[in-house]
């Protein structure tokens, strides 16, 4: 019975140490280097990374969020970017973090 749990836990630790997995929509990141505050449409942002992750509501502005974090053997490699509008749908303000090494 000690060797069968002993060999079941020996299991569950090497699936657990070879898990990945990812979290929200990879996005081209090339085109963060264009986004202009004030200038910088709802539209623009749409064509060049597609469907926000995920949509909020900052203050009574719109915010979009496109996400991608992918997990591989313990190792994390994320990147964020959040984008802020006006009233008038144009970039208001706008964050990019990112630990891949990219821009």
């Amino acid at each position: 019975m000690k060797r069968l749990f002993g060999l079941l836990a020996g299991t569950v630790m090497v699936l657990a140490l070879s898990a990945c997995g990812t979290v929200g929509k990879n996005f081209n990141d090339e085109m963060v280097k264009e986004i202009k505050i004030n200038q910088t449409t709802k539209t623009q942002i749409l064509d060049w990374f597609g469907a926000p992750f995920k949509e909020g509501v900052e203050n009574g502005r719109t915010m979009w969020t496109y996400q991608h974090d992918k997990y591989v053997l313990g190792e994390v490699q994320s990147k964020d970017l959040v984008v802020l509008f006006d009233d008038r749908g144009v970039v208001k303000a706008f964050r990019y973090t990112s630990n891949t090494g990219a821009k």
